[in-house]
């Protein structure tokens, strides 16, 4: 089971929306937390070092595991891991929200991070399966790629706003209803992984 068996366009541009609603949550989360720090720092009594770390321990961690999350996703499934890296990454934000302390928000983040790293390899292979013609594959992914930029804009507007308006906290909020969506969707059914290597001989001769 290589790849996904075709779909219609309705279905593509679904599984497109989906993977970029999940690029978007994923970038968002930093440019989005850098308004809040101000607010989180007089909150959580904490130091500016310390605050750093709320977005240190997340790129660090995310970094760290994107290689596996996706070399796992060929083997298990894709859409298994994708949806698995929502459903934690969902869970790393309710509790961001609830940080009692400097200590849990870091912890929480990291949680977060290791939902996020399950999304952003593992879409790009979706996109790649879902969409085989090249000009359409290629049109997919310059949009996908282009969530980047949205967030980079969006980020410290949409931060802003919630910070002044409902509280630090609130920042965290906003990638629920975003993830929800995906997760109640059927749009990245079938399953697809990687093509298994083919059986060597037993010579050895299969270079």
């Amino acid at each position: 089971m290589a790849a996904m068996p075709a779909l219609s366009p309705r279905r593509r541009m679904l599984v497109l929306a989906i993977c970029c609603m999940s690029l978007l949550i994923v970038s968002l989360d930093n440019t989005v937390l850098n308004v809040a720090l101000p607010s989180m720092q007089h909150d959580l009594h904490a130091s500016t070092s310390g605050l750093q770390w709320t977005i240190d321990a997340y790129t660090l961690v995310l970094a760290s595991l994107l290689m596996l999350a996706g070399s796992t996703a060929d083997r298990i499934g894709r859409k298994r891991v994708f949806m698995a890296g929502l459903v934690v990454f969902t869970l790393g934000s309710v509790l961001c929200s609830l940080a009692p302390s400097l200590e849990a928000l870091v912890a929480f983040r990291m949680v977060q991070a290791v939902g996020g790293s399950m999304l952003n390899p593992v879409a790009m292979s979706i996109i790649t399966n879902t969409f085989t013609d090249p000009r359409e594959r290629a049109r997919a992914i310059g949009a996908w790629g282009a969530v980047v930029g949205i967030s980079m804009a969006a980020g410290p507007l949409v931060g802003g706003l919630l910070v002044e308006s409902v509280g630090w906290r609130s920042i965290f909020w906003i990638n629920l209803p975003v993830a929800w969506r995906p997760c109640s969707s059927p749009a990245l059914r079938p399953e697809s992984r990687a093509p298994r290597p083919a059986a060597r001989t037993r010579s050895g001769s299969s270079w």
